[in-house]
Order: structure tokens, then C-alpha cells, then sequence
């Protein structure tokens, strides 16, 4: 797994709407929380995710963007932001898959999805923080708001 004060790899992944979002097309202008997750529609994905949904405003307020990544596709993305009303972009690490989670060293290969592992990035695509947390666990938002906290007093 990539630690504090790696560069993050950049990447390029298509979101739930069909567009292509770059990591570095936030560089220098916003913060970046990268949230790998096993699968949608799983009950503790479906959680999280949901949950930085609406925590939206108070990533806002700390200049960050919360990006989803899983090996599902586009169109799993697709229903499953629209059933949970979600508009944070989810990414579909899905062909080649789990390249990305590859990348960040948080692909889990026995099991064939990304762990779930949290990844706070500054704005020169500096990594300020990473967490991996148990498939079962919802990490929450408390390490992450803290996370960008610290950088803003930077």
C-alpha cells in the first residue's frame, strides 16, 4: 500500500456518467480522497459511500473532493448512484481490472476487488495520509477530516 508522502500515481478511469476523470486534473486545485471499496451493492459499500455523499458540504468546506473506486463497471456505478441518489464520482477500475488498486497497492487478488482503503491527497498529488481498513468496517470521516484539517493549517 502507498504511504504518506508518496506521489500519487495518476490515472485516468471513466465515472457512473461515461466521462473520464484524471487525478491530476485536481492538481493544484483541489484535495483529493480517494476511496477504494470492494463492490456497490455490497451493505457495507453501500454505506460508506452513501455516507461521504452527504457529508459533501463538509468536504467542500476543506477544498476536497471524495472520489469512489471499485472494480465494478460504468454501468453497476450507473444504477447504483441512481438508486442511492449519489453525485460523488464513482470510478470504474474495471478493465484491465483493479488496475488502479494495483497501483495504490490495495488489490486484494484472492478475492478479485479493491480493499477497502482510504487515500487523502494533496493538491501537488502528495499523499498525506492512507488507511486500509478491514472489508467490514465503514472507516467513517472522522481520520479524513482531520486529514484535510491539518493540511488547510498548513
Amino acid at each position: 500500500m502507498l504511504e504518506a508522502f508518496s506521489k500519487a500515481p495518476d490515472f485516468t478511469l471513466i465515472d457512473q456518467n461515461g466521462k473520464k476523470v484524471t487525478l491530476s486534473e485536481f492538481e493544484a486545485k483541489k484535495n483529493v480522497v480517494l476511496a477504494f471499496y470492494p463492490f456497490d451493492w455490497s451493505p457495507v459499500c453501500s454505506d460508506q459511500i452513501s455516507f461521504y455523499n452527504e457529508m459533501h458540504s463538509l468536504f467542500e468546506k476543506r477544498d476536497a473532493i471524495v472520489i469512489g473506486i471499485s472494480v465494478d463497471s460504468m454501468f453497476c456505478h450507473t444504477a447504483f448512484a441512481e438508486n442511492r441518489k449519489l453525485t460523488l464520482p464513482l470510478l470504474a477500475d474495471f478493465e484491465p481490472k483493479g488496475e488502479v488498486a494495483r497501483e495504490y497497492g490495495v488489490y486484494n487478488n484472492k478475492e478479485g476487488h479493491a480493499s477497502r482503503a482510504l487515500f487523502v491527497i494533496d493538491k501537488n498529488r502528495t499523499i498525506v495520509q492512507s488507511y486500509l481498513s478491514p472489508d467490514s468496517e465503514n472507516p467513517g470521516a472522522d481520520g479524513i477530516l482531520e486529514a484535510l484539517d491539518t493540511m488547510n493549517k498548513a
